[in-house]
């Protein structure tokens, strides 16, 4: 199933992923903060929350930031992601695949899809995936359970694929050798999220990716 549904000249190049300690209104804020600098998807992952709860976040969220282009896009989750008028999903190793995702996705909904080689990618690509999001590319203390780092090697043959979106310890000093190595874009979650300055942790992503 072809991914036709989003053009790749308009998916977002600036994920930043949600890590927060409580989903509260200041998160909100913080990520209000962020788009304005130019971070274009939020991706909601909240693993400690409820899916009532989720739900609740991600519609205040798509509220605040209605009238901005950035894109909300619900992780794991598309019946979440769905049921909170978000603009997409990404997904995981272990969540629902892509192509049934996209069978229930409307038009214009991102989905996305995990992969750690090319192989994966080309997976995701015959399932519908408008993007895929390749990594972990360095290592992470954000999330456990990955496996080892990819490398840029890795990234570089993913991204001839599909639009990749470089993962895992990804911040703006290197942002111009994932770039190099073909990336499209770049996902953040504690570069941004636990940055004691959010919004310029952010515009220094947005800068770098605008030079690269």
């Amino acid at each position: 199933m072809p991914a036709k549904e989003v053009r790749s000249d308009v998916l977002p190049r600036i994920h930043c992923i949600t890590h927060f300690g409580s989903y509260d209104d200041e998160a909100i804020a913080v990520l209000e903060a962020v788009v304005r600098q130019g971070v274009d998807a939020v991706q909601v992952r909240a693993k400690s929350l409820s899916d009532r709860q989720i739900v609740a976040f991600t519609r205040i969220l798509v509220d605040r930031l209605a009238g901005t282009s950035v894109r909300i896009i619900v992780n794991d989750r598309v019946d979440l992601a769905l049921a909170a008028g978000a603009d997409g999903v990404h997904l995981g190793r272990d969540d629902v695949p892509v192509a049934a995702a996209r069978r229930l996705a409307p038009l214009g909904f991102l989905v996305g899809g995990t992969c750690r080689n090319a192989d994966q990618a080309r997976e995701a690509k015959a399932q519908g995936a408008d993007y895929v999001g390749v990594g972990p590319v360095y290592p992470t203390t954000t999330k456990s359970g990955l496996p080892n780092p990819i490398g840029l090697e890795t990234l570089r043959d993913a991204a001839r694929v599909l639009p990749a979106i470089a993962i895992s310890g990804i911040n703006a000093e290197r942002v111009p050798e994932v770039m190099a190595a073909g990336a499209y874009g770049v996902a953040v979650a504690s570069a941004i999220c636990r940055s004691p300055q959010p919004a310029i942790a952010a515009r220094g992503l947005v800068d770098a990716i605008a030079l690269a």
